[in-house]
C-alpha cells in the first residue's frame, strides 16, 4: 500500500509540474493537427496531436518502469 501511495504522489507532482510549466514548453498545444475553432461567441480547442504525443511518451515511460 505504501508503494502505491508513493507512486500516486509522484504522478500528482508530475501533473502539477506540467500544469505549472506547460505553457513554457515550446509548441505544446500548438502542433499541426490540433483543432482550434473560434467564432464570434464560441471557442473550441481540442489538442489531438498533442494528446497523441503525450500518450506515446507516457506509454514508453510506463513500459520502461514496468519491466523492473
Amino acid at each position: 500500500m505504501g508503494k502505491v501511495l508513493v507512486v500516486v504522489g509522484l504522478i500528482i507532482v508530475c501533473i502539477g509540474l506540467v500544469i505549472m510549466f506547460g505553457n513554457k514548453i515550446p509548441l505544446l498545444g500548438r502542433l499541426p493537427g490540433d483543432i482550434h475553432i473560434q467564432k464570434k461567441d464560441f471557442s473550441f480547442y481540442f489538442p489531438i496531436t498533442t494528446s497523441i504525443i503525450i500518450s506515446i511518451i507516457l506509454t514508453i515511460v510506463f513500459t520502461l518502469f514496468s519491466r523492473k
